[in-house]
């Protein structure tokens, strides 16, 4: 019965908000909350936020999130589990108190440091290629740049160890957490010694380590009475991507999630250590298994540029169903406008951060329609090419994508990207689908389920299907051999665009 289900909190800290969810065990929310966090951007590529915040916003989100429940919901809720932005990290005091602003994943100042380190040695021994993301070529900046902030602070922690400090006491990540800080042996699934020294971080400065869906500490009891609960267990969580995985229950043999965001972020899991350069690799929710996971700068970030930029001006970027109704109209494939989207860098699978966007083969028949649709199927057979190296990784085919973000919910998009890929994709009805994941995890903790695949699985809520276009589909596989050659082809102008803009002073 319904009424007799424990209950849950599921919390996800992102990059401008935090979100608490309160499910039971069929996966349905009872309550949310949401507060925000300002980004900082100090000066070019730099990207921070103030730590303070990320206690303040789950500190809201959750006390708003338990203020809609009844005083029986409230006494049947067990345990609280967290997602949250991955690289992020801060150097704090013995109190939790920020030496400086904490330094973002999608910070970019550290490409001196990436060409420096960045080799197959670290990828292999980390799982992550060399990338603008992880916090270990940004701690070697801080080592360069700052190094007293180092030297002084008494732990460097992600997200999770932050607020599990606010909530139990306690400085403790996840594995599923901290290892896309870049310090991990991940196939050890401990810190490296020689990744520490690279980063120039002392091990004693680094959290105490949990698996996730492992129990921490009860939260802290001031807190379990400002809030009117009893005094939970806190739950180890683990990033929000990974989480994505267990919301949307994409754990089975063939099956991925595609959060299809800001960037295009696509995973599937793996029963063992896995390695390769159309890819990186995390730790899993699912205990002692891995995701490989394909990350896309180019998401709706894009579709919101060229929106605003030349799309009606009413609207500032937001979804223009006049200029999607236009675009569906042009055959698939743009005739012959082929798009590199590349505006913000690349990462997988070239992990290029000097490469720039491209747009290829215009004709005078051209229209803004052309444009539009060429820029998404651009996006689209990057995800193909990614698709391809997780399948090979995972060492499966993969039949089905488990989509969430708004941008799958473009009719128009979603049918190129199943087009392009030849992948039925599947949507998640559910909004917060990291903070599910985590709270998969909770559910776990408190004994309802006894695997986190089968919690997955009963909690995700599923929706409509979409299916390739076969003409189409056919259409998309005679471009994409044209459009694997645009990178090799541009990417010593790529390199060349750098050197002369930072000669000129444009960077």
């Amino acid at each position: 019965m319904v009424n007799s289900s424990p209950l849950v909190i599921g919390v996800d800290s992102s990059t401008s908000a935090t979100k608490a969810i309160i499910v039971n065990d069929a996966g349905q929310t009872l309550s949310t909350g949401r507060a925000p966090i300002d980004l900082l951007t100090p000066r070019m590529h730099h990207y921070e936020h103030d730590p303070v915040q990320w206690w303040e916003s789950t500190r809201v989100a959750i006390g708003d999130a338990l203020s809609q429940l009844t005083d029986d919901e409230r006494g049947r809720v067990q345990a609280l589990s967290i997602s949250h932005q991955r690289e992020t990290f801060a150097c704090v005091d013995e109190d939790g108190r920020a030496l400086r602003p904490a330094i973002l994943w999608l910070d970019s100042r550290a490409g001196e440091q990436i060409l420096r380190y960045g080799s197959d040695e670290i990828h292999r021994l980390s799982g992550k290629p060399a990338d603008t993301t992880p916090a270990i070529y940004k701690l070697a900046w801080l080592k360069e740049h700052e190094p007293d902030t180092l030297k002084n602070a008494r732990y460097v922690v992600d997200v999770h160890a932050y607020l599990t400090h606010e909530l139990t006491g306690q400085w403790v990540s996840s594995t599923g957490s901290a290892d896309t800080l870049n310090l991990f042996d991940i196939a050890a699934q401990t810190w490296s010694d020689e990744l520490l020294e690279i980063a120039g971080v002392r091990r004693e400065q680094l959290p105490h380590l949990a698996k996730p869906g492992e129990v921490i500490s009860p939260l802290k009891a001031e807190l379990a009475q400002q809030w009117g609960i009893a005094q939970i267990d806190v739950v180890s969580g683990l990033g929000d991507g990974q989480a994505a995985g267990l919301g949307t229950a994409a754990t089975e043999e063939g099956v991925a999630y595609l959060n299809v965001g800001t960037s295009i972020v696509s995973g599937i899991h793996a029963d063992e250590y896995r390695f390769g350069r159309q890819y990186r690799t995390l730790v899993a929710g699912i205990p002692g298994w891995y995701v490989l996971e394909s990350v896309q700068n180019s998401g709706s970030v894009l579709g919101n540029w060229f929106r605003k930029h030349f799309g009606d001006p009413q609207l500032d970027g937001a979804p223009d169903p006049a200029l999607e109704e236009a675009a569906s109209k042009v055959p698939a494939g743009s005739e012959g406008l082929l798009t590199l989207p590349y505006w913000n860098a690349v990462q997988s699978p070239h992990w290029d951060p000097f490469a720039r966007g491209a747009v290829v083969g215009y004709g005078s028949s051209h229209t803004k329609a052309h444009a539009y649709r060429s820029l998404l199927e651009g996006m689209a057979m990057e995800l193909a090419l990614n698709l391809e190296g997780m399948a090979q990784g995972a060492n499966t085919e993969i039949r089905e994508l488990r989509a969430v973000g708004g941008g799958s919910r473009s009719p128009l998009w979603r049918q190129i990207l199943c087009d392009v890929t030849g992948v039925d994709i599947v949507q998640s009805t559910i909004d917060e689908v990291s903070a599910q994941g985590a709270a998969v995890l909770a559910m776990v903790a408190v004994g309802r389920y006894p695997s986190v695949g089968e919690a997955a699985a009963a909690m995700a809520h599923l929706g409509a299907r979409t299916s390739a276009n076969p003409d189409n589909r056919a259409r998309y596989q005679a471009w994409m051999p044209v459009h694997r050659k645009l990178y090799p082809a541009l990417q010593e102008v790529f390199t060349d665009i750098q050197q002369v803009s930072k000669q000129l002073g444009d960077l």
